[in-house]
């Protein structure tokens, strides 16, 4: 079999980065022997998969209407779909390190053997990454990606994101925005350096454009002082400082700063505001208790402290915003009391990246589907235990 892999790697890199999916058409034709290649990408709300190459997108999304394209992007495994005719399709996760942008599907003339398989998986790993890169250069994935006009807010949320989702050997992390085309000022970052994972969610202040531009702020602040090595405190510090004297105390955003250490598994947290955390594990759900301190830009010169809890391997946090703990449509009570640790309790077996969509989901369902009157966040993180370290040490 040739390289297939090297081969089509080698035509990514000649391509230009709005002709990604025409050149690996091209170069896996000739090195799989395929008959046709089709490149899907997952929308917004990741509830439909959404064709590059064909210039007309399918009523619904391709991913609610072909079960294997479903079962690939939802496990993140081949699939294999043969047809009447004996060719057989087969669908391949596009994931670049455990964000989950799509489907590649391969056609090929009858079912394929293992090493074709692993070689087709290979090539839609290598063209994944050159999506994800793609990204800063064009804007063609972008449009596929949206079912509708983004506000102006919300273009700048979706930027303004690390991703949707990311693995590691220690634990698994995912995240969504709320209502997707239109979030305002909501949003979550992340940051993964050596054993240390950080994390931060804010409920954002207002509506609209007002509220995407303070979050802007907010995020660059802390992510200034968080690359500069500076301590979850120091960035809370310089975030609220930064935008006190932006705003002097007129405007403030709810923020919860959290630092996993992946060796140890404990936690670092400053909870400045609304955002709440809860904890799956063995089947149940319970709230970490945190000391709530001030909003950052409440106030001039605030200072904060960080609290430390321990997460055990297998534990699940939720970390959700206001728009989701305090949703209360049409008088019922807060979907926070009791409907949401069901929704979360029902993700157990799921894998984060699921998980957020299912919270979501049993979100809009309990306003009835209709639109939501927040902006929302749901951040999942899976903490699956660290191997030892190379010292005796550990907790």
């Amino acid at each position: 079999m040739p390289d297939a892999p090297g081969q089509v790697s080698r035509a990514l890199r000649a391509a230009p980065p709005d002709q990604l999916a025409e050149a690996a058409d091209r170069a896996i034709r000739r090195s799989l022997g395929a008959s046709r290649t089709e490149v899907f990408i997952a929308d917004y709300r990741s509830s439909g998969l959404w064709p590059v190459l064909e210039p007309d997108r399918p009523d619904g999304g391709f991913l609610s209407g072909h079960g294997a394209a479903q079962r690939c992007f939802s496990s993140q495994q081949p699939v294999q779909d043969a047809g009447e005719d004996g060719r057989c399709r087969v669908c391949l996760p596009l994931s670049v390190w455990g964000e989950r942008l799509g489907v590649l599907l391969v056609e090929l003339p009858a079912a394929p053997d293992a090493a074709t398989v692993e070689a087709a998986r290979d090539v839609a790993g290598e063209l994944a990454l050159a999506l994800r890169a793609a990204d800063r250069e064009t804007d063609r994935y972008r449009r596929a990606r949206r079912q509708e006009r983004l506000s102006m807010a919300a273009e700048m949320q979706w930027d303004l994101l690390p991703g949707r989702s990311v693995t590691h050997g220690d634990f698994l992390l995912a995240g969504q925005l709320e209502p997707a085309y239109t979030v305002g000022g909501d949003h979550f970052d992340w940051s993964v350096d050596g054993d240390r994972l950080t994390v931060t969610v804010l409920n954002g202040a207002g509506s609209g454009l007002a509220a995407s531009l303070l979050t802007a702020v907010t995020v660059n602040a802390m992510r200034n002082a968080r690359r500069s090595g500076g301590s979850l405190v120091e960035q809370a510090e310089l975030a609220s400082d930064t935008i006190f004297y932006q705003h002097r105390g007129d405007r403030y955003v709810a923020t919860l700063l959290m630092e996993l250490d992946t060796r140890r598994g404990v936690v670092k947290a400053v909870d400045a505001g609304s955002p709440h955390v809860l904890r799956l594990r063995a089947g149940s759900v319970a709230p970490i208790k945190l000391e709530q301190q001030l909003p950052l830009g409440m106030f001039a010169e605030t200072r904060y402290d960080a609290q430390e809890f321990a997460v055990e391997p297998g534990d699940r946090l939720f970390v959700v915003s206001d728009g989701v703990y305090a949703a209360q449509p049409d008088g019922q009570e807060p979907y926070g009391e009791r409907a949401m640790a069901r929704s979360m309790r029902s993700t157990r077996l799921q894998p984060a990246a699921e998980a957020v969509g299912t919270v979501m989901r049993e979100l809009h369902a309990y306003h009835a589907d209709a639109d939501l009157r927040d902006d929302a966040v749901v951040v999942c993180l899976d903490w699956r235990g660290s191997s030892p370290p190379d010292d005796a040490g550990g907790q």
